[in-house]
């Protein structure tokens, strides 16, 4: 609809970051001794809790592998995304970067729009010791937002600290019908994500190497007139600049910088990224 056809996976970045932040986590059991006889990997995948609750739920016999899930387990899904009115960027501002192979080509962006990205992370257990042993690997690191540095968008060298804040935590025991059936303890972490997303970038080719300003008074209404200051008197009309400023870089033969335009290589032979300075010249029309 808006002519563009372009995709960064940000949002698949953030769905990313969330599960890796609890792919680690492990359940210790242990015997009447305190010690440690077996030692869980907690496994997680993407998935809403009720997709979980009934593969618990349809396959009761605590004793078939085959196809009942193994618990503990988390699993964790976007819920919702909303507009951030006070983050908002202004919409004008230009993200620019050098193309690595022509020095006079540029890749420009417009500011990212400022979501708020729900997430709701499920912990699903039968046994309560292991829903506390998990919240407690958990909650500590949300004091209540945990900061993680992403690299949005390589192609335009852009990194952003990405807040993540813990905005709830609840509990519900799934618990009905006779011993031979299974129980499902769930815990459930509502997150908010304080992203970005971003808009197409675009090719900039061109590279401006001299600027020329024309200096006038604003609202001065004068023609034919004479204006008195402190070098001279003049008359000039209302369509005069009062004054012009040159500007343009300046680098040496041996590609040392300099200020002096006289002394300098013509502008075709200056790229980009070489170290120049800067010659500037200025012009009174009075």
């Amino acid at each position: 609809m808006f002519g563009h056809k372009f995709y960064h996976s940000t949002l698949r970045k953030y769905v990313i970051m969330i599960g890796n932040m609890f792919n680690d986590i492990e359940v210790a059991r242990t015997d009447n001794s305190g010690n440690v006889v077996q030692t869980i990997a907690v496994p997680i995948a993407y998935g809403p809790k009720q997709k979980w609750l009934a593969r618990v739920t349809n396959f009761p016999d605590l004793n078939d592998q085959k196809f009942a899930v193994t618990l503990p387990r988390i699993g964790f899904e976007m819920t919702s995304l909303n507009y951030a009115p006070e983050r908002r960027l202004n919409s004008l501002q230009n993200h620019y970067k050098l193309s690595a192979t022509d020095s006079k080509a540029l890749k420009a962006m417009y500011s990212p729009v400022p979501y708020d990205i729900e997430f709701s992370v499920y912990i699903l257990v039968k046994n309560a010791e292991d829903g506390t042993q998990i919240l407690e690997q958990i909650l500590p690191f949300f004091t209540p937002e945990f900061m993680s540095t992403m690299r949005l968008m390589p192609e335009m060298d852009l990194n952003l600290d990405v807040p993540t804040i813990l905005t709830s935590v609840s509990s519900e025991d799934v618990y009905d019908g006779n011993f031979e059936e299974r129980r499902a303890l769930t815990w459930q972490l509502d997150f908010t994500v304080k992203g970005y997303i971003f808009p197409p970038v675009r090719d900039r080719s061109g590279l401006i190497k001299s600027t020329t300003i024309n200096m006038n008074i604003p609202n001065m209404e004068f023609d034919n007139q004479t204006v008195t200051t402190g070098i001279s008197n003049s008359v000039i009309s209302n369509t005069e600049a009062l004054g012009t400023v040159f500007s343009r870089p300046a680098l040496k033969a041996d590609g040392t910088p300099t200020s002096n335009a006289s002394l300098s290589v013509p502008l075709s032979q200056i790229d980009a990224d070489d170290d120049y300075g800067f010659s500037t010249s200025i012009t009174e029309n009075i």
